[in-house]
């Protein structure tokens, strides 16, 4: 997990314009990164990248049927969110979370420049609504648009891992 200046010192292209962006403000937002590397230990650590290539084995690319794949993409998401995470990485973001002070009221967890964010209303100590609002945004990798838009440009369901930033409250993502 990194704080926003310490986020600012890696490339672009690694941690998202928009971080560097916070980084730069002169009152950052409370807040943090978690690195695409966590979610690529999520993703190996419960064997999803197997068990979603097993999913979605059926699917031609050349000849997409949206109502087949369209279930697929729910059980994927569903996976990705129901997966449980390892207690050592667990422990890790809530230390994280306590540190940027994010262990309790609203987080936000959204990607670096994306479109979409998840919200945890209430986060308490440890911060495991703020996990599960990870989870929710991992999952919306899944959804039949993502899918699709994947399958148009790279003939795959595939992706690599992205970082999350995870704010505090809903105002907090407003960049300039």
């Amino acid at each position: 997990m990194l704080t926003f200046a310490e986020a600012a010192r890696r490339p672009v292209a690694e941690v998202g314009a928009e971080t560097h962006r916070l980084a730069a403000l002169e009152a950052p937002p409370r807040g943090l990164l978690i690195p695409a590397a966590f979610e690529e230990a999520y993703y190996r650590g419960v064997n999803l990248p197997e068990t979603l290539g097993r999913l979605f084995v059926g699917v031609n690319p050349a000849r997409i049927d949206e109502d087949a794949l369209e279930p697929l993409c729910a059980q994927a998401q569903l996976l990705v969110r129901t997966s449980a995470l390892m207690d050592d990485a667990v422990q890790l973001l809530y230390r994280a979370l306590g540190n940027a002070g994010l262990s309790m009221g609203e987080v936000q967890a959204r990607r670096p420049d994306g479109p979409w964010s998840e919200v945890a209303p209430r986060v308490t100590p440890p911060g495991t609504a703020a996990l599960h609002a990870v989870k929710r945004l991992w999952a919306r990798d899944w959804d039949l648009e993502s899918v699709l838009e994947r399958l148009d440009t790279s003939g795959g369901v595939g992706l690599e891992a992205r970082p999350t930033l995870l704010l505090a409250g809903p105002g907090s993502a407003a960049t300039p």
